[in-house]
């Protein structure tokens, strides 16, 4: 599986939200992308799996522009996870997880399909919430349901947006965990917007550090999470402290001072052991 973003931008109206960017990934590991709210972040992931149209630029999966795949086939290789399970489905988790299945039954569930369901909501540690209506779960639940509705498509790539939201931070670790451990098992790129610089520095193979709609800074954490990049593009004060080879960030408050300008970040994110 490839991923491969050249110079892409998007403007709304008249107004730039994202402008000029440029990514690679080209093998299985856990893209976080960090940034203040309002930079792009939901912005970037849509163009990828065409929920927005980009206004120039290319996005290629396994070197086919996103617009040259069927919405069937572009739903084959990117699962998407969304901020929010706003919508209330009146109907099981289960029923509900097995949407993530139509792309590959063209609507016919089998048994296979009832059964990689079930395989999901158990490694998920929801399987005891299979026959319960999807609109009388917690946020908390909503949010795990539709990870598991993601996963049930078997993408190759998969798009999360802030897949932790509404979870306590035991669930959080332990969804962070899981996809870390999934981009290894099952060979997929996982791309997860993010807010919590820490636990994006623990398990992430790569981050995407975002400010003002363009890539701030690119690599891995140890890379990314600096005390100037956290200064400029977030305007705290910070001390980042190794915590078994990962960079620990704590925030500080202190006076300002001067940092050093935007770099343009163009990278070949690859995943370190």
């Amino acid at each position: 599986m490839k991923l491969n973003v050249e110079e892409m931008g998007f403007n709304y109206t008249d107004k730039s939200v994202l402008s000029n960017i440029s990514f690679d990934v080209e093998e299985p590991q856990l893209l976080c992308i960090l940034g203040p709210n309002g930079v792009g972040k939901s912005t970037l992931i849509h163009c990828i799996n065409r929920i927005l149209s980009r206004t120039y630029g290319t996005v290629m999966i396994n070197d086919v522009d996103v617009k040259d795949y069927s919405l069937k086939d572009l739903a084959k290789v990117t699962g998407y996870v969304p901020y929010s399970a706003s919508d209330t489905f009146p109907m099981t988790v289960v029923d509900t997880v097995l949407l993530g299945r139509h792309p590959h039954s063209n609507w016919k569930s089998s048994e296979d399909d009832i059964r990689k369901v079930y395989e999901i909501l158990e490694m998920l540690g929801i399987s005891d919430l299979a026959m319960r209506p999807f609109n009388m779960l917690s946020a908390g639940q909503h949010q795990k349901v539709m990870l598991a509705r993601g996963l049930a498509q078997e993408p190759e790539i998969l798009l999360l947006d802030e897949p932790t939201a509404n979870l306590d931070v035991k669930h959080q670790l332990d969804v962070t965990r899981l996809l870390h451990r999934l981009s290894r098992e099952k060979r997929i790129i996982v791309v997860m917007i993010c807010h919590d610089l820490n636990i994006a520095s623990k398990y992430a193979d790569n981050i995407l550090l975002m400010s003002q709609g363009t890539i701030f800074a690119a690599g891995t954490p140890k890379e990314v999470m600096t005390v100037e990049n956290i200064k400029e593009v977030y305007d705290v004060d910070s001390e980042v402290i190794m915590d078994e080879g990962r960079p620990h960030v704590i925030l500080r408050d202190g006076s300002s001072y001067e940092t050093k300008g935007a770099i343009t970040a163009r990278c070949s994110l690859r995943c370190v052991e």
